[in-house]
This record gives C-alpha cells, structure tokens and sequence, in this order.
C-alpha cells in the first residue's frame, strides 16, 4: 500500500476543503468521500504499479528503494492483480456516492480517474515509463482532487472561482510531484538498467534536484494570493514552511541510496503539512470570498 506517500492523497483533498472554508462552501460528507476516495485511487495506483513492474521484469529483488511485494515472494502476483481491480472497484462505489452532489456526468470523471490510476503503470504506453508519471501525478494528484473537492462542496459551477482553483491545484500537484522526483532520484540507476524512462533517467539527477527545488517555490507563489488575504500572520506560515522544504531539499540534493527512503515518507508529510498549515490559515481567518 505504500502507507508512507498516502499522505499525498489527503493533502490534496484537504486543500480542496480549504478552498472550500475560503469561499464559505464548506461541506464534511462529500469531502470525507472524496478522501475516501482519493486514498482508494492511490492504493489501487500503487497495487497496480507493484504488479504491472514485476510481470515486466522492472523490478528486482534487493532494490535500493521500498520493498516490492510480489517481486520478494511476499504475495503472488495473481494476488496482487486481484487486489488492484478489487481497490479499484471499491474506490468506484465510494465515487458513485458523490453523484448525488455533482450529478451523473461525474461517472465519466470517475472512469478517466480509473484508466489513470492504471495507465501510470499498465497499458500500451505507460507513463511512468516514458517520463510522463511527473504529469499523471500534477493532474490526479493536484488539480482533480483540489478542482473536484471544491466543485462537490459548492454544487455549481466554479466560474469566475476556477482560476484560483486551478492555481491550488497546481500547486498541490507540483508538491505531490515531489515524491515522484525523490523515487526517480534515488532510482536512477536501476531504472536505467532494466530501460524505464524516467525524468531523472532523461535529463539526470540533477534536473530532477532542481524540479524538487522549484516544486515548493511555484506551491507557495501560486498560492501567495490566498495567503496575504488571510490574517496577517498567515502569510509567515509559507515562509516558515520554505525553510523546511529547503532543508529537505538539501538533504536530499546530498545524500544517495537507501537513506532517501526516509526523505520519500519526509516529502509526503511535508506535502500534508503545507495543506494542513494552509487549511488551518483559512480556517482562523473564516470565509474571505464566498462563492455565491
């Protein structure tokens, strides 16, 4: 399941419940679905990503990163195929429920989401294999959660609100992205080895140190907007929060090998972190913009 980057998944929804609280929309059940959801999404992603690298021999025994279920014996493959469509099912009941606060076309959102949630490791033209996975991450990870979070709370279209959507969204990607930039990091030479292609395989371990860098920069301009309309000791909030994510950055820029595993769980909770931080602004600063 990957439990140390599913932080990633409640980050962003809870950035979608911000905006929510900002814009003085704010509803608990579709949002605790939406969770639900994401975190069921993200699993099945991970599942499918175990099973789809072993059967075509990506993985090996004794990686420099996590532990790999199906290629150390753990659980079979058949299992862990299994699994994957089982997760995923599950997490297409939980989307079905939110039909009632955005109406039937979201099935069709749901099944883009599914075939995503898949084609990041399966499919004719996998994307974490043609160094497209830092895209999938921006979109499934960023913009839908954020976007859709706030659509279902509101209940109408977001208009004239879509752009600063749009704008936390990407920022949520970009920090999401992050974890794919340590793993590609890390993995460079294992991923080069066996032919994947990988951001950091493409333009080297420099440019990804770099993207990671930049990543929590771009977050924090992007959402800069927001914090200066909240109360005037929120806007410290991303500075204090900039201090740690260079540090992160630096210790991962500088160092090689199983010890990135630990900056992988450290970039995901840095990632909550920001959106907790930036919900709890909101929050204490009450409705700045309401929606209707």
């Amino acid at each position: 399941m990957r439990l140390r980057t599913l932080p990633v998944s409640a980050a962003g929804v809870l950035m979608g419940a911000s905006l929510g609280v900002y814009f003085d929309c704010f509803r608990l059940l579709p949002v605790v679905l939406c969770m639900v959801f994401a975190l069921l999404a993200q699993v099945a992603s991970n599942f499918a990503n175990e099973y789809y690298d072993y059967r075509d021999g990506l993985d090996s025994k004794g990686r420099v990163g996590p532990r790999r279920g199906v290629t150390e014996g753990d659980i079979s493959p058949l299992a862990m195929k299994r699994a994957t469509f089982a997760t995923l099912a599950l997490a297409c009941c939980v989307g079905l429920s939110l039909i009632h606060w955005g109406g039937w076309w979201l099935i069709a959102v749901g099944v883009v989401i599914a075939l995503g949630a898949l084609s990041y490791s399966a499919g004719p033209y996998p994307l974490s294999r043609h160094a497209l996975g830092g895209v999938a991450v921006v979109l499934f990870f960023g913009l839908v959660p954020v976007v859709f979070t706030l659509y279902l709370q509101a209940g109408v279209w977001l208009g004239g609100y879509l752009p600063t959507a749009l704008a936390v969204g990407l920022a949520a990607g970009l920090l999401g992205n992050n974890i794919l930039n340590v793993n590609n990091y890390r993995d460079v030479e294992d991923d080069r080895a066996v032919g994947k292609i990988t951001t950091a395989v493409k333009f080297g371990r420099e440019y990804v140190s770099l993207e990671y860098l930049l990543g929590g920069l771009a977050a924090v301009a992007l959402t800069m907007p927001l914090w200066v309309r909240m109360e005037p000791w929120a806007e410290l909030l991303p500075v204090v929060w900039l201090i740690g994510h260079v540090a992160l950055w630096r210790f991962i820029s500088t160092h090689d090998g199983v010890v990135l595993n630990k900056a992988l769980g450290m970039t995901a909770m840095n990632f909550l972190l920001f959106a907790i931080l930036f919900l709890v602004a909101v929050a204490a600063s009450g409705p700045v913009s309401p929606i209707y």
